[in-house]
């Protein structure tokens, strides 16, 4: 519906003609579990005679007045109210009861199976302010807000202002908020249930004291590290207010953690949500404690970049996230104990490589047409590629003067909108250097250059010349400038040593490394040391062979796990056949004491193990795999976060009736494993394995459901039961996840998981499912929200049959879908692309096992 979308000339046009001042929002959630009551009240000023439109999703509009004429209900059509012959200074006065949600999207109402108590929280990035309170929903409409919440007595309600002590109506509280400071309306929020946490506050560097607060659901609490999440609070205010040299612009800090959330945390001014799964019921690993810093930093970071100063408009969204992700990276590394957050850096990083190889990849400035283009866009290169440019664009121009120009474009844009051309602007006053052309390469086209060493060697086997050689993703695209380190590694002994090691910039088709001539040739020469620039990397021969065969010597897990990178890429482009792959990840496991790096080496090998194999081995493959993992855990230290990992790991990768049993045998406690904490999460992976190979049954399910009757007990049983290897289940669990709009976004997802489960084993029992999901596409777009549809049609999508099924070409089929349906939604295009060449990858990459295969 077009009133559901937005596009950017109609933005344009709106913000040409009304200046918004001011919004008065009360809310009344005592008004039953379906509808609550919205009143909106809009100061703004205008052209004289102009007409515009103000948005709301609602089923009841009650009255709309403007300057007190009622307009009656109809001007409310298809989600947007028309506003005709406006004055100079306007009033615009909207009555209604608007839905709560259960899609994590507008105002989400969940109710907590642990203790029954209802909950709420919003969630308004990109367009879903207007599904709570009458709003002009576009970045650049900015105002300042007083909200007024009506909530059941024993809430506590939470909002961008502070939240102030309630007004107590029998069994109704009133909150009465202050005014808050000027903003966007996507990072406004309503926070509302009787949540339970901790206060605390710091000073800023103004002087000022900020109050802060952390919050979750009452069945969590006892699991809240409140004081970790503070500790690491304070270290980034202390650090982003230094190197912003601007003080936090806002006037408190709440973090409230809550349930069935899409995302995985949302930069609300002064009152940040997170997915409440980061509220850890069980032993956290140091990367899970890692990856949860990392989005408490991401996300105040964006207090200064994205909420202090926002884009104008959503082709730059870039703006907000990937400095985000870059500065909360710097923050980890260089302000918390996380001192290696770059080498953690490229789990994140391998989402941004694998999405720009995509054909539907575009450029970090990417050109946004509407609202359905921003939603596809909250992707890798967005994020990771984003902020892997950043870090170059660092090292071009100067961290001094970068964080000068910085300042100076925080500073001229506060509490108002900004363009990439003024973030520029600012940079090449404080550096003196054009960026014109870096900008044209790196920000405006897509795609991922290669780099690839070329040697020639002297007859004395001492090195004549080492270069880069760059090649371009697409004919016609331009090369990049990189700043990288090369270097060279060679045994001595037993231990291996750096022999040289250059920072240079790399520029155009070909890059001498002059430090490398007349050095004996090393053992191992290694492009992008150090993992500085953005770009898909290749060893020579020699060089790859060495660490193939010495990959346990590699004592640097940043070092290391290049190398795996390289050897991943190849594998996915069927440079590598994944059975080697294999052998050389398997092998680097034992020595490697990065928990974020172990978790990327098992997420690649099952994925290898799962699509990359040829279809005649994959049995075998996934057996040793299996065996394997099952040795390395019984191996791993006791109580370490490898020793858990690689449990679930060998759980999930079980496939032969031997590994079962073992899976079996950690469950019951027939074996154990010294220090392994069999708690509630890693039951729940070993039992649904046991369901998915034949040997856990629904009386096991259920027993684990009620000892652990909490959301996640419940979404875990959904997934155990959608694991059962039998074509009925298969048919409910399907029908379920494609029409039950009832069904929480969560859970559908753990049901999806339990669904593909046989997949890897017995692909041919889902064969009936394909022609269905086709046949499926246009009715789960139109009934659902973007959120759910787009999840439904990426997670259904049957290319875990890619190759694995003879007489099932599913690109064939997603190629006659769209042929078929010239006037299918662009988003719903470019997923369907998307998941085709996922498919065609996956045969690339089983053809090249076949050859590897045959050689041998």
């Amino acid at each position: 519906m077009p009133g559901l979308n937005l596009t950017r000339e109609e933005a344009s046009a709106r913000a040409e003609v009304i200046r918004v001042l001011h919004y008065d929002i009360a809310l009344d959630l005592t008004t039953g579990s379906t509808d609550f009551a919205s009143s909106t009240r809009i100061e703004f000023d205008a052209n004289e005679g102009a007409c515009t439109f103000a948005d709301l999703v609602s089923n009841k509009v009650h009255s709309i007045r403007l300057n007190g004429v009622e307009l009656g209900a109809q001007a409310h059509q298809d989600h947007r109210i028309t506003l005709n012959d406006l004055a100079e200074h306007n009033v615009l006065e909207v009555e209604a009861d608007c839905q709560y949600m259960h899609t994590g999207e507008g105002l989400h109402r969940f109710t907590d199976p642990a203790d029954g108590k209802d909950y709420c929280y919003s969630q308004f990035e990109v367009p879903d302010a207007r599904r709570v309170y009458t709003t002009f929903e576009q970045p650049d409409l900015k105002a300042t807000f007083t909200l007024t919440v009506t909530a059941p007595a024993g809430w506590t309600v939470f909002s961008n202002a502070p939240t102030p002590a309630a007004e107590v109506d029998g069994e109704r509280w009133i909150y009465r908020f202050a005014e808050t400071e000027k903003m966007s309306t996507y990072i406004t929020a309503i926070v509302a249930g009787p949540y339970e946490g901790v206060r605390d506050s710091l000073v800023s560097s103004d002087g000022r004291t900020i109050d802060l607060g952390v919050w979750c659901r009452a069945s969590l609490i006892e699991h809240l590290d409140a004081q970790r999440i503070i500790d690491t609070t304070r270290k980034g205010f202390a650090f982003f207010e230094q190197q912003y040299g601007i003080a936090y612009p806002f006037t408190k800090y709440d973090q409230i953690f809550v349930p069935e959330y899409n995302a995985g945390a949302m930069e609300n001014a002064g009152c940040i949500t997170f997915r409440d799964s980061y509220v850890f019921r069980t032993r956290p690993t140091s990367a899970q404690l890692e990856t949860r810093a990392n989005t408490i930093l991401h996300e105040l970071a964006h207090m200064w970049f994205g909420d202090l100063v926002t884009m104008k408009w959503w082709n730059d969204l870039w703006l907000n996230e990937s400095f985000a992700e870059f500065m909360s990276h710097l923050a980890l590394a260089e302000g918390t104990e996380f001192t290696d957050a770059w080498t953690g850096f490229m789990l994140r990083k391998d989402w941004g490589l694998k999405q720009d190889q995509l054909p539907t990849t575009h450029p970090i400035a990417a050109t946004i047409r509407d609202l359905a283009d921003i939603e596809v866009n909250f992707d890798g290169i967005t994020y990771a590629k984003g902020a892997s440019v950043l870090r170059q664009l660092v090292s071009y121009v100067g961290r001094d003067a970068f964080f000068t120009g910085l300042h100076a474009y925080l500073t001229a844009h506060s509490y108002a909108n900004a363009t990439l051309a003024d973030l520029l602007l600012e940079l090449e006053k404080a550096s003196g250097r054009d960026l014109d052309a870096w900008s044209k390469v790196w920000l405006q086209e897509a795609g991922v250059t290669l780099l690839r060493p070329q040697i020639r060697l002297n007859e004395d086997g001492t090195m004549a010349e080492l270069a880069v050689i760059q090649e371009a993703f697409s004919q016609g695209a331009s090369l990049r400038p990189h700043r990288m380190r090369v270097a060279g590694y060679s045994l001595d002994g037993d231990t291996l040593v750096q022999d040289f090691r250059e920072e240079l910039d790399v520029d155009g088709e070909r890059t001498p490394v002059p430090s490398a001539v007349g050095r004996k040739r090393s053992d191992m020469i290694l492009l992008n040391d150090g993992d500085l620039a953005y770009a898909k990397v290749r060893m020579d021969e020699d060089s790859l062979a060495f660490a193939t065969k010495n990959i346990d010597r590699i004592a640097d897990s940043l070092t290391r796990n290049i190398v795996l990178a390289c050897a991943w890429d190849m594998t996915r482009d069927g440079e590598m056949a994944a059975h080697d792959y294999l052998r050389l990840a398997i092998t680097a496991i034992p020595g490697e004491q990065n928990m974020s790096m172990l978790d990327l080496t098992l997420r690649h090998i099952e994925e290898a193990v799962r699509t990359f194999v040829s279809p005649a081995t994959r049995l075998e493959a996934l057996a040793k795999v299996g065996t394997h993992l099952l040795f390395l855990a019984r191996a791993a230290a006791a109580a370490s976060d490898a020793q858990n990992m690689l449990v679930r790991a060998a759980a999930r990768m079980a496939t032969t009736p031997e590994q079962f049993a073992s899976i079996k045998a950690l469950y019951t406690g027939e074996e154990t494993l010294q220090g392994l904490d069999l708690d509630l999460d890693c039951r729940w992976t070993l039992l649904i394995s046991m369901v998915r190979g034949g040997v856990g049954s629904e009386a096991e399910i259920a027993a684990l459901e009620a000892e652990d009757g909490t959301m996640t007990g419940h979404q875990n049983a959904a997934a155990a039961r959608a694991a059962v290897a039998s074509a009925d289940v298969k048919r409910a669990v399907f029908d379920a996840v494609m029409t039950d709009q009832s069904i929480p976004n969560d859970t559908r997802w753990a049901m999806v998981s339990g669904f593909w489960a046989q997949a890897r084993t017995t692909p041919d029992m889902y064969v009936p499912f394909v022609g269905d999901y086709f046949d499926s596409l246009e009715r789960v777009w139109e009934e659902n929200t973007f959120h759910t549809a787009e999840d439904i049609v990426t997670l259904m999508f049957p290319s875990a049959l890619a190759g694995y099924v003879e007489g099932v070409d599913v690109e064939a089929q997603g190629a006659a879908w769209l042929d078929a349906h010239p006037e299918a939604s662009a988003a719903l295009v470019r997923i369907i692309r998307e998941r085709m060449d996922v498919a065609r990858r996956q045969r690339a990459a089983q053809a090249a096992d076949v050859q590897e295969a045959t050689s041998h």
